[in-house]
C-alpha cells in the first residue's frame, strides 16, 4: 500500500474540483479504487468508472462498460471520476494526508470516537466542520471513520475531507 501515490490522488481531486473539471482521471490501484468508492458512498463523487487512456462518453458513464485488463494494457488503466457541483461550488473542496509515507497514524476505537466527537485524539484534530469525513484503511476495507465508530474497528487513518 502506497500512501505516495493516494496523496498524489488526494492533491489531484483538490485541484481537479478547484478547476471545476467535471470529469478527471487517476491511477488505477485497489487502495483508490476502494478510496474513490467510499467517497462516492459518502456523497463527494457523482461516479467511478475503470478505464483506459480515452475517457468514457460521459453520456452513458454509468452504463459503460470497459475493455477488458490484459498483459499488454494493465499500465494504462485509469479509474474515471465524476465530481459534483453544490450551487456552484465544489462538494470536494479540501482532502489532505493524515498519514504520511514516513509516519503512519493508526488509532483504536476510542481514539476515532474522541475524533468523531469533534475532540483531539493524540495529535489528529476532531472533526468539528459540517460535512467534513476521515476515511481509515481497517481490515474491513476503507470506511469513514463514524462507520468505523459504529462497526467498533480501528484502523490507519488516510485522509480528511471537507
Amino acid at each position: 500500500m502506497s500512501l505516495v501515490h493516494l496523496s498524489n490522488v488526494c492533491s489531484h481531486l483538490q485541484n481537479a474540483s478547484k478547476a471545476r473539471l467535471g470529469l478527471t482521471s487517476v491511477p488505477s490501484s485497489n487502495m483508490i479504487l476502494r478510496l474513490t468508492l467510499a467517497l462516492q458512498t459518502s456523497g463527494f463523487l457523482s461516479t467511478v468508472a475503470r478505464g483506459g487512456l480515452t475517457p468514457p462518453p460521459f453520456d452513458a458513464l454509468s452504463t459503460y462498460v470497459p475493455e477488458p485488463v490484459t498483459q499488454e494494457n494493465i499500465s494504462t488503466r485509469r479509474l474515471w471520476l465524476g465530481l459534483k457541483y453544490w450551487n456552484n461550488e465544489p462538494v470536494l473542496s479540501q482532502m489532505s494526508m493524515v498519514s504520511k509515507p514516513t509516519k503512519r497514524i493508526w488509532m483504536d476505537v476510542e481514539g476515532l470516537g474522541r475524533i468523531v466527537r469533534g475532540r483531539e485524539a493524540g495529535f489528529v484534530k476532531g472533526l468539528t466542520k459540517p460535512g467534513e469525513c476521515m476515511f481509515i484503511s481497517t481490515d474491513r476495507g476503507i470506511l469513514e471513520a463514524r462507520e468505523c465508530v459504529e462497526r467498533k474497528v480501528g484502523g490507519m487513518l488516510l485522509c480528511r475531507v471537507l
